[in-house]
């Protein structure tokens, strides 16, 4: 027993342990202006669902966490779709009857039909207007639109703008060119003890949108770097970037098989930029490993202050695309302002007024502790099942001076030698206890040492 209790003396962990145990490693102040930076060189570029401007992205973010550049030729099959031409963009503008410019893509790249059609000519207003989008409910806003399977051309401007344009001649430049060239993907892959893996998705095609485009990739890049940083990794991580559904469909054409065998868990990363409660769409099966590590990470960090919503196949981003039938990924979302039900979405008030540095760092922490939950999750079997075990005897037990403040552990302590029966992980064990993961795997890592606990088989 002796020897035993000169292995245990220090199994409670001070104020300062328990912080090295659960905290975070991330500098909130510091990774939010970074962030802010990285921002403000990402938000000017033309992006699209191909194009240098990707490339561009792919390129910036890559300073943040190395990223593979995946090219895939045009005219590429990928199931029922075909992957376009590269546009090539480069100038768009309009010169109204006074000879001055009217609309102008170098003052907001929304203003171009994102993936128009080359045009020249001089137009009248009415035949201009038929080329014009606006928002007459959003009157100042700047609507973002896009027409990459129907060739068109076209310019996208506040209702008030357009209202104001006079009657006369209008010349009209769109430079723009269709090449074979191919669609771009950003991958890391991040090697573990095991090669199970979680894959992390996000979005790089929409241009000069924050909270609709920005915020998940600059976030996933963080969360790239954060798990890259980690001491030890038991599982492996794939983080993507890539255009939306034409992009996931690439990928799936490309990983689909393997994901389908090698991958536990994953998420789509989107609309992460607000200071708003979080959301959690589920995956198409509910009840996988992602939607049970990311419900007990969210429980445990907000409690009821968040929205759990269930899959939808008929609206949403690429979820719909890793959960489809042929694939039925494990696969779930992290939001927080969801597209669709903010009035900025898809808009020029989508811009850098909406969105919150300092939550998107918070954002990187808290799909962090998302990912702990699967790489700390593990079932044991306690070894002395028949009643509880005597801690006092192994000093597990606090004394009449540290009676109060060791009680949290002594509850997440009694907790795992309870739910320890090969059947529950530590997801589950994290969940019904409320405890944090993080202080859970401390204290099933001693419990081994101790012979107190052995790992499940399987």
């Amino acid at each position: 027993m002796s020897h035993a209790n000169s292995n245990i003396e220090s199994s409670f962990l001070s104020p300062e342990q328990v912080e090295e145990v659960v905290g975070c490693a991330l500098d909130s102040v510091k990774t939010s202006g970074e962030i802010a930076a990285y921002f403000d060189r990402l938000f000017p570029i033309m992006r699209s669902i191909t194009g240098e401007g990707v490339r561009d992205t792919l390129r910036i973010l890559s300073e943040i966490q190395p990223l593979d550049l995946i090219e895939t030729p045009s005219g590429t099959n990928v199931f029922d779709w075909t992957v376009p031409q590269e546009w090539m963009f480069r100038e768009a503008y309009v010169i109204g009857p006074d000879g001055k410019k009217v609309i102008d893509a170098s003052d907001h790249t929304l203003h171009v039909l994102n993936y128009s059609a080359p045009f020249r000519g001089s137009l009248s207003r009415d035949e201009l207007d038929e080329h014009l989008y606006s928002l007459p409910e959003q009157p100042e806003a700047i609507p973002y639109v896009t027409s990459y399977y129907n060739e068109r051309w076209g310019f996208c401007l506040s209702d008030k703008q357009r209202k104001a344009l006079a009657n006369g001649t209008y010349q009209v430049v769109i430079d723009t060119a269709f090449i074979d060239g191919s669609l771009t993907i950003g991958e890391c892959v991040l090697p573990g003890k095991s090669d199970k893996e979680v894959l992390i998705s996000t979005n790089i095609c929409h241009p000069s949108l924050a909270n609709n485009e920005l915020s998940g990739p600059l976030a996933t890049a963080f969360l790239a770097r954060q798990v890259a940083a980690w001491p030890d990794r038991n599982l492996t991580y794939r983080f993507v970037f890539l255009p939306e559904t034409i992009g996931s469909l690439t990928y799936l054409a490309r990983e689909g098989e393997h994901l389908k065998s090698k991958m536990v868990a994953g998420y789509q990363v989107v609309c992460v930029g607000t200071d708003q409660p979080y959301l959690f769409k589920m995956s198409r099966q509910e009840s996988s490993l992602a939607d049970r590590a990311a419900i007990t990470a969210l429980k445990h960090r907000f409690g009821e202050s968040f929205e759990l919503r269930r899959f939808a196949a008929h609206w949403g981003s690429d979820e719909r695309q890793y959960c489809s039938p042929g694939f039925n990924l494990p696969l779930g979302s992290i939001i927080r302002s969801i597209y669709d039900e903010y009035p900025e979405y898809h808009n020029s008030l989508d811009n850098r007024d909406l969105i919150s540095f300092p939550a998107m760092a918070e954002t990187v922490e808290t799909c962090e502790f998302v990912l702990k939950h699967l790489d700390l999750n593990e079932r044991y079997i306690n070894q002395n099942p028949h009643g509880e075990i005597q801690l006092g005897k192994r000093g597990l037990y606090p004394t009449l001076g540290n009676y109060q403040e060791n009680m949290d552990q002594v509850t997440a302590m009694l907790w795992l030698l309870n739910l320890s029966d090969g059947e529950h992980d530590l997801i589950a064990i994290a969940e019904q206890s409320d405890t944090d993961i993080r202080l859970l795997h401390h204290f099933s890592q001693l419990f081994v040492k101790l012979g107190l606990l052995q790992p499940a088989a399987g």
